[in-house]
């Protein structure tokens, strides 16, 4: 009998104690995915910084940036809030701040976030959902990684096996002399909204190669399982930095610069592996097996697990690819 309440006893102390863990508010800690309303990708990482809570935060496009503050309401709700400078005259700036509430229960996170509307006049909401990242595994040998057959994603001819992400937009990606070319010219007195386009099929992880045109100052993206951006910008002659040329969007700076003047034709060979990234750009080795922590701005899902297109963007510049192949990876 004494051994059987012992065994209650503990049961007790360890249940207490996973209980306690769980409405802490060191379980806000570590990497978190979002997924918003309407379609769109967040990221939030919380951690303590200098013995202050500190966080970075990725909402729908554009990089991981530090927000403004961050503090908890109690164990299980965190709020979160980023500005920005909008000039509403010649002598008249306003900071217009968002705030972000985020609601914990266990490993899962909802929230929305508020933000004035530009005149002020009302509020615009976005709820979202989200859920806790395990950690990134140690990086994969890949010189034991085994390869199924290359796939040939752009034929040189025509469009087949691509479309756009948002058929209600515009396609600026049209095939000429063998090249898949993007030409996102606008028309005097009307705004055309140029889309990306994407593989019809979809991937897990693989090696990526092909070449690349980039016209001085353009802009373009490949996006890996429609989840992590691959820079592709002008960015020769230019100090290193993760938004240059072969890096992973705002996440991963290129070790050393391989980019050649705008207008050149250059290789990109990318291998995507258990949520790492290598780049080659040009036949260097600029990105060596790094961690991909969550998406870049403009991924399609939150879910970092999830099989995906290859996608590129078409709204940015003029750019031009050829000899495209992707070699799934074989697990």
């Amino acid at each position: 009998m004494k051994k059987f309440n012992f065994l209650l006893v503990a049961v007790f102390v360890l249940s207490a104690f996973f209980s306690n863990a769980q409405n802490s508010k060191n379980a806000f800690f570590g990497m978190w995915t979002i997924d918003i309303d309407g379609g769109s990708v967040g990221w939030l990482e919380v951690q303590e910084k200098d013995g202050f809570l500190d966080a970075d935060l990725l909402w729908q496009g554009g990089s991981v940036t530090p927000v403004s503050h961050v503090y908890f309401v109690d164990d299980n709700n965190l709020v979160v809030t980023r500005t920005r400078d909008l000039k509403k005259g010649e002598e008249r700036t306003h900071v217009i701040t968002q705030t972000y509430t985020f609601k914990r229960k266990g490993d899962k996170l909802t929230g929305v976030c508020i933000e004035p509307s530009r005149d002020g006049m009302s509020v615009n909401e976005s709820k979202f959902k989200g859920w806790k990242l395990p950690s990134v595994w140690d990086a994969p040998d890949l010189s034991k990684v085994k390869y199924g057959a290359a796939i040939e994603l752009f034929n040189g001819k025509d469009l087949s096996g691509w479309k756009l992400l948002n058929p209600k937009q515009t396609n600026g990606f049209t095939v000429a002399n063998g090249e898949l070319v993007n030409d996102p010219t606008q028309v005097d007195g009307k705004r055309v909204s140029y889309g990306n386009i994407r593989t019809e099929a979809e991937f897990e992880d693989f090696n990526l190669k092909l070449e690349v045109n980039v016209p001085v100052h353009s802009n373009s993206g490949v996006y890996l399982r429609g989840m992590y951006e691959i820079q592709v910008f002008d960015s020769y002659g230019k100090e290193l930095d993760s938004h240059n040329m072969g890096g992973l969007y705002s996440r991963v700076t290129p070790s050393q610069s391989a980019e050649k003047p705008a207008g050149e034709w250059q290789t990109m060979d990318i291998t995507l592996c258990d949520r790492h990234v290598t780049v080659i750009l040009n036949g260097k080795t600029i990105i060596d097996n790094q961690p991909a922590y969550g998406p870049t701005g403009g991924a399609m899902s939150a879910d970092v697990f999830k099989a995906g297109p290859i996608y590129l963007q078409g709204d940015h510049g003029k750019v031009s690819y050829r000899n495209m192949v992707l070699t799934p990876i074989i697990k």
